[in-house]
């Protein structure tokens, strides 16, 4: 069973939240631009599922369309809920249902959410981060890092501004020596 790849893709605003206080996401318009999406297609294109904290998907099951269509997604919530899209739902540690997937034959795992990706960072299991960070700054929300992490070094493989004054940095894990 080979480990899968875990990368996140998120926004954030410069002061370091994913959504308002209320998991508002209407502050990310600020950047929408018609025809970008700042590589979020390929970046879908390149994973085979996605693991997602129960917020997240609260508030990506009321999207139209579906924005996982063909994508297998896993959801991290303490109990079971209706799924309307064929995602299943998980309790527990978020590695062991990498692992699970990894045995499923899942190669590339995108994770969401700032408490998935915190646990997954925590638990030395993320190995790409991709935050864009949007020109707002919101003062108060649902912050991108959650609890206390152990310090964890990245390298930077990419930073790249755009013109709507949104910076996207790439991170890898960096290797230890």
């Amino acid at each position: 069973m080979a480990r899968p790849l875990c990368s996140a893709f998120l926004a954030a605003s410069v002061d370091g939240f994913i959504a308002g206080p209320r998991g508002e996401l209407e502050w990310l318009r600020a950047v929408e631009t018609p025809g970008e999406d700042y590589g979020f297609a390929a970046f879908l294109d390149s994973v085979d599922a996605l693991l997602v904290g129960r917020s997240t998907w609260k508030a990506a099951r009321s999207f139209e369309p579906w924005p996982y269509a063909g994508k297998r997604v896993a959801v991290l919530a303490h109990a079971p809920r209706e799924a309307r899209h064929g995602e299943t739902f998980h309790a527990g540690d978020p590695g062991a249902v990498l692992d699970a997937l990894g045995a499923e034959g899942i190669r590339h795992v995108y994770a969401d959410g700032g408490s998935v990706v915190s646990q997954l960072l925590a638990a030395d299991r993320l190995d790409g981060l991709t935050p864009s960070v949007v020109p707002v700054v919101l003062g108060d929300g649902v912050r991108l890092f959650q609890g206390p992490l152990p310090a964890r070094a990245l390298s930077l493989a990419s930073a790249r501004p755009f013109p709507s004054g949104l910076v996207q940095l790439v991170y890898r894990r960096a290797r230890q020596p």
